[in-house]
């Protein structure tokens, strides 16, 4: 996967603690959740899996699209997730690809 900005959704498990995030590498972003390679908020919960993302073509739009889903209560985001991953697999290897 190419450096694009991105905003995604990690969890610790099915419906458990999620995190919001925004980044202009994803594969590298994620794998330092995965490996809790930085310590903070998703290290401490062990929020690791990624289960939604979406690409943007700017930063700028990546960084609105972040605070906008920050505000959203838990059931939106559970919904948005459900909504193009409904078994809340970890889309990692996608990724990877």
């Amino acid at each position: 996967m190419e450096k694009q900005p991105a905003v995604y959704l990690l969890a610790s498990a099915r419906n458990g603690t999620l995190y919001v995030g925004v980044t202009g590498d994803l594969l590298k972003r994620a794998w330092q959740h995965r490996t809790h390679a930085v310590d903070g908020f998703s290290s401490k919960y062990q929020v690791s899996q990624l289960v939604w993302f979406e690409l943007h073509g700017t930063m700028e739009s990546a960084i609105l699209r972040e605070k906008q889903i920050k505000k959203w209560n838990r059931a939106w985001k559970i919904g948005l997730i459900e909504a193009g991953n409904p078994a809340w697999r970890d889309l990692w290897p996608e990724i990877c690809d």
